[in-house]
């Protein structure tokens, strides 16, 4: 039985996301990493460090190695990384006259930050997708229903005649915001790691800037000056955003939770939770949810700047905490849009009640 809510037995079924938990699961996981794997041969084949044509032959067995996921476990166990199990289960593949053209000037850090950089480019393409379809859900609701009535209230106590148009537009405003965030944070985080052993990228000498352009380019990211292993500002600021997007929406589940409340009437919602002890209740369950998931992000978010902390050239102990957090985190995202846009299309009526 899984101990984390997002893909548990039954607990999954209200906090898992199958779009996002496919994204950041194992399988993808280790496709990116055979996919660096395999760039970083041909580019040792395109800069002449080995013969090219043995380096496309390297990749091209990279790409259709068989993983035993198991064996990855124990050297995890082990060596606190998965690579150097990958690459013994690579030489094996490749064979022993061939593994000149395998990894040679990598360190694990390399491909294991390339593999998230590719994770989250592909969570950024997900988001932002779900951000402009709730965006364009909530305009066409305050078009609807905009000029209808409601009650301000400041400090939760009535203040003064607003319309609902004047409500939604909190709702939906900052989602362009969070649209243009993830276009611009997008260059700065999908970037290619390679460092080699101590950041350096001294095995490569003077090779090292031609393996890093072909290897970015291959993997369809932007290449670099240099090694970002100690530097995790932007992947810190990556999971700031998700927490930006979830505290959006857990403003607008807030919002609906307190309008729902019986004696209230400010919105009338199908599709709501029953009790098992008073059948007369429908619980606006989706709209609790957009609450959790914004102060679990928010919680999470402390953790994630504990990982801004790297001692020297590399750190153990700040890395495998956004092994912990981050995937919880880009899981609480979509999940939360997903809800957002199930809970928009649920509204029937918004409003002071005629």
């Amino acid at each position: 039985m899984s101990a984390s809510v997002f893909d548990h037995p039954w607990l999954g079924g209200l906090f898992g996301d199958p779009e996002m938990a496919e994204i950041w699961s194992a399988e993808r996981q280790m496709a990116h990493m055979l996919a660096f794997e395999a760039a970083w041969s041909r580019a040792l084949g395109a800069c002449g460090r080995v013969d090219a044509a043995l380096a496309e032959d390297v990749a091209e067995k990279i790409a259709a190695a068989r993983i035993d996921f198991e064996d990855i476990r124990a050297g995890m166990a082990q060596d606190g990384v998965p690579v150097p199990r990958l690459v013994k289960q690579l030489q094996a593949v490749v064979g022993p006259e061939a593994v000149a053209a395998l990894h040679k000037g990598a360190t694990s850090q390399d491909v294991v930050d390339s593999a998230l950089v590719l994770t989250l480019k592909d969570s950024t393409a997900l988001l932002a997708r779900r951000v402009a379809e709730l965006e364009a859900a909530l305009i066409e609701l305050d078009a609807r229903q905009g000029e209808t009535p409601l009650m301000g209230r400041t400090r939760m106590q009535a203040a003064t005649g607003i319309t609902v148009s004047d409500r939604l537009r909190p709702w939906h405003q900052p989602l362009a915001a969070h649209l243009e965030r993830l276009a611009e944070i997008a260059p700065r985080v999908e970037r290619v790691q390679v460092g080699g052993a101590s950041g350096d990228r001294k095995a490569l000498g003077e090779d090292a800037r031609v393996v890093t352009d072909h290897v970015a380019a291959e993997l369809g990211l932007a290449s670099t000056d240099g090694a970002w292993h100690a530097k995790r500002d932007t992947v810190a600021e990556y999971a700031g955003l998700l927490s930006l997007i979830t505290g959006t929406l857990g403003k607008i589940g807030q919002d609906i939770c307190l309008m729902a409340q019986q004696g209230l009437g400010e919105i009338a919602l199908s599709g709501g939770g029953g009790s098992s002890a008073m059948p007369h209740k429908q619980n606006p369950v989706g709209a609790e949810l957009l609450v959790t998931l914004a102060r679990f992000n928010a919680v999470q978010l402390s953790g994630m700047h504990q990982a801004l902390i790297h001692e020297q050239e590399r750190s153990g102990a700040a890395w495998a905490l956004e092994w912990m957090i981050l995937p919880q985190m880009a899981q609480a995202t979509a999940r939360a849009l997903a809800t957002a846009q199930g809970l928009v299309g649920n509204i029937e009526r918004i409003g002071t009640p005629s």
